[in-house]
């Protein structure tokens, strides 16, 4: 996980740059200046014998060990995972810097503020980027705005990944009415936004390392835009437009190095929100998990009691690839077309809590339009893996958490529906559903969500048979699961299986012999039939 710049930057510009925001100094380094030349996060990440490592010690104990260790190995500071005042003497006895995170900052942030303090700073030796980043030691984003126009002879706007504007520079006279628009309502209108995601342009952005140029085309003038990204993370987007003229030949590449320059500064304004946003992410969780006073965290949400509240709930299949953006994807697109939805990401799940105003069908006919455009969204990503859609009922916020198990559910049942379909050779079937287009296995889901303790309490010929079996690998219980599936249909369920309907009929044969099963018995049947649902496992 390595975060080298061609330049070294010494710990103490790092930390004037970083002024607090995510880390606390302890305990200087023994060394007035040192060095860090990158960031490093776990100490199975550090090597011996490297020299200039700030090291976050992530998944290590917050012990005299730790930071000896990070010391042996050649880190000049250590973040341990708690702060410790007792781990001051030994920090100082070998050397080494001790520093501690800030209230409310996790391990993410503060790595990502880390990262791109380390690049900005290094960047300053950089004779391209001289011109834009000026005498000051980090300018702000405002006369960074200002800066990029004079260089790419048009005007500039910086924005979020909400497409609200943090900074803009002067309007000339020859300034177009959408740009305008832009900056007095301090956001891109709906319009526009629907108009950029139509085209496709907002995709790109999110998904693209380059400048996308956008023509002329009447009233509006030529438009150049680029990503502003810390690593893979996108923290937002700078736009140039004609002001009367035509850009600058050279404007992609200022607006190149301004993406650059304006990542430290927008993960600080990040920073800046990040009191609030773990305040509303607390809120948010405690909502949709029914955990403390759900009236206090709709308040904290800033919710109305009657307001028409559903849950999404997206859910992908791990693809094993670390470029798999999907989620990201459609965390940005949410935040783009719905700036109030609430959002939480819980690895490969995201939980979407999208309010609305008016009567509960006007929203559940809203919240389906947005799904249908979240699907198209994940969906035209290349090589993204698969990805489902559980559309929660509406309600008030009270019953956010209802709403989202069902969600969670509806996720379950389109997972299996699909498998299905793929095992009887039928086309796939949509990724997206609300709870009345899955209604019968949602209900068979939570009956056997229901009955999974008594089956674990239980005993008997088929407990016997379904826990040895798993044992051995589970051969008879696909088995059984298939040709349950298939209406103990013998032909079609050994064509599902791939096997000779002999072959089925030899290891239906088993259940009897060995295990003392019968399957003749309508008890029986329906017992086996819930043991083998409740054994298979999850869909993938």
């Amino acid at each position: 996980m390595d975060d080298a710049t061609p330049a070294a930057v010494t710990l103490r510009s790092l930390l004037a740059f970083e002024d607090g925001h995510a880390l606390r100094l302890l305990c200087a380094p023994a060394a007035p200046d040192a060095v860090v030349r990158r960031i490093a996060v776990g100490l199975d990440d550090l090597s011996p014998g490297q020299e200039g490592v700030l090291l976050l010690a992530v998944g290590a104990p917050p012990d005299a060990g730790t930071v000896r260790e990070a010391a042996r190995r050649g880190a000049c500071a250590v973040v341990p995972a708690e702060a410790d005042e007792d781990l001051v003497p030994v920090a100082r006895e070998a050397g080494i810097a001790l520093l501690v995170r800030a209230g409310g900052t996790d391990w993410a942030e503060a790595a990502a503020l880390l990262r791109s303090a380390l690049s900005y700073v290094g960047a300053g030796r950089a004779d391209d980027t001289e011109p834009l980043r000026g005498p000051e030691a980090a300018p702000s984003l405002a006369v960074l705005a200002a800066r990029v126009a004079a260089y790419v002879k048009g005007s500039i706007t910086i924005e979020d990944t909400r497409l609200r504007v943090l900074a803009h520079s002067a309007t000339g006279p020859g300034a177009d009415a959408l740009r305008r628009t832009v900056i007095l309502g301090g956001r891109v209108p709906d319009w526009r936004v629907a108009e950029l995601r139509r085209s496709g342009l907002l995709r790109a952005l999110w998904t693209s390392p380059d400048v996308i140029h956008r023509a002329a085309d009447g009233d509006s003038p030529e438009r150049l835009v680029v990503a502003v990204r810390s690593g893979r993370e996108v923290l937002g987007s700078i736009w140039a437009a004609a002001d009367g003229a035509a850009l600058a030949p050279d404007a992609a590449r200022h607006l190149r190095t301004a993406a650059a320059l304006a990542a430290p500064l927008l993960v600080r304004e990040r920073l800046r929100e990040s009191g609030t946003a773990h305040r509303r992410e607390a809120a948010l969780r405690g909502l949709l998990h029914g955990l403390g006073d759900r009236r206090t965290h709709a308040w904290a949400l800033g919710l109305s009691p009657d307001a028409p509240c559903a849950v999404v709930v997206a859910e992908r299949r791990p693809t094993g690839r670390a470029d798999n953006r999907s989620l990201d994807v459609l965390a940005l697109e949410i935040s783009a077309l719905r700036p109030g939805t609430g959002v939480l990401r819980d690895g490969d799940r995201l939980a979407l809590l999208l309010t609305g105003e008016g009567a509960a069908a006007d929203h559940e006919h809203a919240v389906r339009a947005v799904v249908r455009d979240l699907d198209a969204a994940v969906s035209s990503l290349p090589d993204a893996g698969a990805v489902w859609l559980g559309v929660g009922p509406v309600g008030p916020p009270e019953r956010a958490a209802w709403s989202h198990e069902r969600a969670v559910l509806v996720v379950r049942a389109l997972r299996q529906r699909e498998t299905r379909a793929l095992a009887a050779g039928r086309p796939r079937p949509a990724r997206f559903s609300d709870a009345a287009g899955v209604a019968a296995a949602l209900e068979v889901l939570r009956m056997l969500d229901a009955a999974g303790p008594v089956w674990e309490s239980g005993a008997g010929p088929v407990h016997d048979l379904v826990r040895a079996d798993l044992a051995a690998g589970g051969e008879l219980v696909r088995t059984l699961a298939v040709w349950f599936e298939a209406g103990n249909d013998v032909p079609e369920a050994a064509r599902r299986l791939r096997v000779h309907p002999n072959t089925l009929r030899y290891r239906l044969g088993r259940v009897g012999q060995r295990y003392g099963v019968d399957l003749d018995d309508p008890d029986t049947r329906l017992l086996l039939a819930l043991a083998v649902r409740l054994a298979a496992p999850p869909a993938s």
